[in-house]
């Protein structure tokens, strides 16, 4: 995801509260409505009022040709829907964010995330994402879930699909940390499982109607499943989330039943080749602007700021923080508004820990320093539902008027596991920022004598490259390449 470092605004995520959906359900036996009615100007007013901060909260909206292909293709899908019958009626948004991610809110705002569009191997399954979230938004499941989402304190729906949704709470489990975990987007899911198949068949049908291939429902939630298992295996953790846990199962789970709705139908165009020409050169992974994560080091050039994370750990660069996640403890770094006054700082930061349910204040604040930076810390113990845990806040001063902090939850007596953190904390120099490049797509055609070994190679990673390339195009272990057949490879941007 986008995360803080790309605007120094902070507007609170309470005011995201219109629902995002996430395309993380099941397709079952339900029916397929036929139609759906139009956008009411109450909900084309709602969706107007919060369309601009859902941009800012995932990254803000690309623009180029890569932009305008995703918004014609969504318009395209999105009039079978019968929300309105001109293209006009709806806002189609390519997010520029590193995380898997779909959604859509009442008045026709529907968005995907450059990084679910790499993952995607034609234009039938861009369509079919699009789709599905227009379903979510013809059946009006967000305004039926609002209600719940407040009774549950939950500070906007944020749904998430492939890895985001994987994250969790390691079991700290009370108000405390619920609230903690939402700024790293770590929140709960937000739809039923009969809400998640509505959406599946309203997306197939929109599919069929629009002469697409309607088995691109099942083949794309196929690629989301083995990207979340790959991610678990590179990151060191369990691929999903037990389906008896939640209300939305592993997108696993529903390619076979995605397939066997798909089969009786009539097959369609997929605009193979179309896609990926105009694809070509997307934004993948982290946007240096927003910062970079490289293995278990977080770096950003134009703060010029790093940090590394303890081995065994894993980061998501969030909109409001990049958050740290173990099997000992969660954390996150993010910033505050900061007056020059460590003390004052790292107490507003347990202030906003504990929300409004849980007043939270350290002990002492004690001051240091950290690699010449100046820097502020404070512990608070807190019992919580699953027995005690530790709260601690480590602030640094960057500029007279501008401060970063850490904020991180562990069992009671655990928090000296991101001690090794919070010390890496410091300035960057002018070279290390200038070395720090984007990854990016690359799609090339397969030649004679090619083989998925010596392509895999040439993918910017230090690491696991034969299975990144076999996921991103959707490659079995059986598989072959065949000269002519175009693929996708990830690449420094030089």
């Amino acid at each position: 995801m986008p995360n803080i470092f790309g605007s120094r605004k902070t507007a609170p995520l309470a005011a995201v509260s219109a629902a995002a959906l996430a395309l993380t359900g099941c397709v079952g036996g339900a029916p397929i409505p036929s139609s759906s009615a139009p956008i009411t100007q109450a909900e084309a007013k709602q969706g107007a009022e919060y369309h601009p901060q859902f941009l800012e909260q995932f990254g803000g909206a690309m623009s180029g040709p890569q932009a305008a292909y995703v918004e014609q293709v969504g318009k395209g899908i999105a009039v079978h829907s019968g929300l309105g019958n001109a293209r006009e009626s709806f806002t189609v948004s390519l997010l520029n964010s590193p995380a898997h991610n779909a959604f859509a809110i009442p008045g026709g705002y529907v968005y995907t995330t450059r990084q679910l569009v790499t993952l995607m191997d034609n234009e039938a399954e861009l369509a079919a994402v699009l789709g599905h979230e227009v379903g979510h938004v013809a059946a009006r499941h967000s305004q039926r879930r609002q209600q719940a989402a407040q009774r549950n304190s939950i500070l906007g729906i944020l749904g998430a699909i492939g890895s985001s949704i994987l994250l969790g709470n390691s079991g700290l489990g009370d108000t405390l940390s619920r609230t903690f975990l939402q700024g790293s987007q770590l929140l709960t899911l937000s739809y039923s499982r009969s809400q998640e198949t509505e959406a599946d068949n309203l997306g197939i049908l929109y599919l069929t109607r629009a002469g697409y291939d309607p088995r691109a429902m099942g083949t794309v939630l196929a690629s989301l499943a083995e990207q979340n298992n790959l991610e678990a295996r590179v990151q060191g953790r369990n691929a999903s989330i037990p389906e008896w846990a939640s209300t939305h199962p592993n997108p696993a789970s529903r390619v076979r039943e995605a397939l066997a709705k798909a089969s009786p139908l009539a097959p369609g165009v997929t605009n193979g080749d179309t896609f990926l020409s105009r694809i070509d050169g997307l934004l993948y992974g982290d946007d240096p602007e927003q910062g970079i994560i490289e293995g278990l080091r977080f770096i950003h050039p134009d703060l010029r700021l790093t940090f590394t994370v303890p081995q065994g750990y894993y980061m998501v660069n969030g909109t409001r923080a990049v958050s740290i996640n173990g099997q000992v403890g969660q954390a996150q770094m993010s910033l505050g508004p900061y007056t020059g006054d460590l003390d004052r700082y790292v107490r507003g930061v347990f202030a906003g820990v504990g929300g409004e349910n849980q007043r939270l204040a350290p002990q002492e604040v004690r001051l240091t320093s950290v690699n010449g930076l100046r820097a502020g810390v404070g512990t608070a113990r807190v019992n919580a539902q699953n027995g005690a845990i530790d709260v601690v806040v480590y602030a640094y001063e960057f500029a007279p008027d501008r401060a970063y902090h850490f904020a991180a939850v562990t069992p009671a007596g655990r928090a000296n596991v991101f001690a090794p953190m919070f010390q890496s904390m410091r300035r960057i120099t002018s070279q290390e920022a200038a070395n720090v490049v984007p990854k990016r797509l690359q799609v090339v055609t397969v030649g004679r004598g090619d083989t998925i070994a010596g392509l895999a190679r040439r993918m910017a990673y230090p690491t696991a490259q034969e299975e990144r390339f076999r996921v991103l195009n959707s490659l079995g272990s059986g598989d072959r390449l065949t000269p002519g057949q175009k693929v996708k490879l990830v690449v420094r941007a030089r």
